[in-house]
């Protein structure tokens, strides 16, 4: 499922490549499950000879403002994708699209040719993204319910420890709330919690100040380190879980600690207990 790093490596193949460029041809798909409260002519006639002005992200939604409203949103669900013919994209899921593959893709939702011959494609196999034409993407749902961006809008360390004194869910959970932290999703989550010895089911009211603060610092660590890279998973840190993720159960092992993969426990040896 993209996450932010993978959202914010779309947003930026978009502003390098895109902006300023005039939209001369598009092809909305005829599905109103993904393609919102517009029909796709209609979708179609809206793009038609604008300018991408430049390109947004909050969380995991990303939207293109145009030289006028309205503007095209893309909320990702768990399989959209960004791309680019002849751009890599993000090297997460390949994303450099060859000159034998199919394109665009059966699996189109939206897609433009650009007034310089760039094309460009978001797909969405399993059918749970959603593509909006909206006039101003901020002020509706999802993204006007949207907590502070995890990378352009973090909390301070004080209010980060501040705000989980008064949780009394898990640790996890929380971080999971769209509504608390936007982008942050399960491999990220679950990377945050182990390089900072937090079990994923423990109290956010009962961590310690220390603990709040090495959370903190996981967070903007791991979300950094993951857009620096382009969210290309092979220049991931070597000590990371994400490399254990697809592993079977008993088969995953980070600098020698077993952890139990798919669930949301990880099993920590005996120096790597978090304080409960």
């Amino acid at each position: 499922m993209p996450e932010l790093p993978e959202v914010e490596a779309a947003r930026r193949a978009i502003e390098e490549n895109c902006l300023g460029k005039k939209i001369k041809r598009a092809i909305i798909a005829n599905d109103s499950k993904v393609i919102e409260g517009v029909s796709s002519l209609d979708f179609e006639s809206a793009l038609l000879g604008k300018t991408i002005v430049s390109a947004h992200r909050k969380g995991k939604n990303l939207w293109l403002h145009l030289d006028s409203p309205p503007f095209p949103s893309f909320q990702f669900g768990m399989a959209g994708a960004i791309y680019i013919k002849g751009v890599a994209v993000t090297k997460y899921k390949r994303s450099a699209v060859k000159d034998n593959d199919e394109w665009p893709s059966k699996y189109s939702k939206f897609f433009v040719e650009l007034d310089d011959g760039l094309e460009l494609s978001f797909t969405d196999k399993r059918r749970f993204a959603r593509v909006r034409l909206l006039k101003d993407p901020t002020s509706v749902p999802p993204i006007s319910e949207l907590g502070p961006d995890a990378l352009f809008e973090p909390m301070t360390i004080n209010e980060f420890t501040d705000s989980l004194s008064k949780k009394k869910i898990g640790i996890k959970a929380l971080l999971l709330d769209q509504s608390y932290i936007s982008g942050i999703g399960n491999w990220i989550a679950d990377e945050v919690l182990y390089q900072a010895r937090i079990h994923p089911l423990q109290i956010c009211s009962s961590l310690s100040k220390e603990n709040c603060a090495t959370l903190h610092n996981c967070i903007k660590e791991v979300i950094e380190k993951a857009v620096e890279v382009g969210a290309d998973s092979s220049q991931f840190p070597s000590n990371w879980i994400f490399h254990s993720r697809e592993k079977k159960p008993g088969k995953a092992f980070v600098d020698d600690i077993r952890i139990c993969t798919g669930l949301a426990e990880i099993e920590w040896n005996s120096s790597y207990k978090s304080s409960r």
